[in-house]
């Protein structure tokens, strides 16, 4: 080799940028060359090609964002001889930074957006590229609290399951360094602008909320954060045996605000409606006939169903003139038939109906007829 070019040589050596080898565990920056298949190629320095692997590529990263010549961190796992590549990780590297960003989450109290991936009885799991982070029962708003008759763990957990993969808008409420202990609430979140709503809610106010839980007692309706319980008494003006046969969870319903104590939140749906008994007070009076279906019958009587829900009693006395051994002789179940109202008192929440007050009266021999056959009975 001639001088000339030997020291052409040197000079190219010496200017050229000094060749370090990525040490296993460091963090280091690079380009991305190609994404294929879930695996990505990336250039180390225009020194060194490097390969992330679909299962190092982690959970928050979208492939489809990812083209050539982007500028990508990863974090060096060790190198492959046979292939002449390192073998890199997107995953690791973001855990750290992730880590990083939590601890100032944690601090600044910052609302950040996160998707369960597991649940289980206690609450739910996120997983952050690696990082195990968690929302417990206990820190989810009133809207996804699971409302289960008995406290059912079973029923919990398939609550739970539901919400695994939507969208949850957290606070950081606990990390450390090593990244073990992640805890996340989604109450915290919402924790502002629900003392905001509480503070300026009052009694006889009517919010339009969503129904978050059905128990056998009654309905759970959130709305601006806050949550609030319609009690069976007040859904329906009319006697109410199942509530769920008048919402589902997830339905839109409009309620009134009947009680204020401290965040205990009385609400009502009957209230919206006019009373029943003053609509039928306005449209009968004692003397009066009516007209509707029997709903039921009893030992002691059979129920005409009214207006707005309301059970009109026809008392086992008011069948009939004669003896009455089984009222389904004489009416049945969702028969219509025409009744005198022979008691009112709308205030008390009565009405006493007649049928035989609408028939003629038997003649004094056939009563007295009548009167010995139900003795006759008696004896027996």
């Amino acid at each position: 080799m001639a001088n000339t070019d030997l020291t052409l040589f040197q000079e190219l050596f010496e200017q050229s940028p000094e060749i370090k080898y990525p040490k296993e565990g460091e963090v280091i920056s690079g380009t991305i060359v190609k994404v294929e298949k879930k695996n990505i190629l990336v250039n180390v320095n225009n020194q060194f090609t490097g390969l992330v692997v679909s299962k190092e590529v982690g959970n928050t990263v979208d492939l489809n964002a990812l083209e050539a010549g982007q500028p990508i961190d990863v974090m060096v796992l060790g190198d492959s001889v046979e292939r002449g590549l390192l073998i890199l990780s997107l995953k690791r590297a973001n855990q750290i930074k992730n880590l990083s960003n939590l601890a100032r989450y944690n601090e600044s109290s910052e609302i950040i957006t996160v998707r369960p991936t597991e649940a289980n009885k206690g609450g739910l799991l996120v997983d952050i590229d690696g990082l195990k982070g968690f929302i417990p029962v206990s820190q989810l708003t009133p809207l996804h609290y699971p409302r289960v008759e008995g406290a059912d763990a079973e029923k919990i957990l398939e609550h739970l399951e539901g919400l695994v993969g939507k969208e949850f808008q957290v606070r950081v409420i606990n990390v450390d360094e090593a990244g073990k202990k992640i805890i996340f609430s989604e109450k915290a979140a919402i924790e502002e602008n629900r003392e905001k709503a509480l503070k300026s809610l009052k009694e006889g106010d009517i919010v339009e909320g969503v129904v978050s839980g059905i128990l056998s007692y009654g309905l759970f309706v959130t709305f601006e954060g806050l949550e609030g319980l319609v009690h069976v008494s007040e859904i329906d003006w009319g006697h109410v045996n199942d509530p769920s046969k008048f919402a589902k969870v997830g339905m839109k319903v409009k309620v009134k605000v009947i009680g204020l104590d401290s965040d205990k939140i009385s609400l009502s749906i009957k209230r919206l409606k006019e009373n029943p008994w003053d609509v039928l007070a306005k449209k009968c009076k004692l003397g009066d006939s009516i007209s509707a279906p029997i709903s039921r019958i009893s030992k002691f009587g059979a129920f005409m169903d009214l207006e707005g829900g309301i059970q009109g009693l026809i008392h086992l006395s008011e069948i009939s003139h004669g003896v009455v051994k089984d009222i389904r002789d004489h009416v049945k179940v969702g028969e219509e038939v025409t009744a005198k109202i022979i008691n009112f008192e709308p205030n008390k929440k009565r009405i006493g109906l007649s049928l035989k007050a609408l028939q003629e009266a038997p003649a004094k021999e056939e009563k007295a007829e009548a009167v010995k056959e139900e003795k006759t009975s008696e004896e027996k």
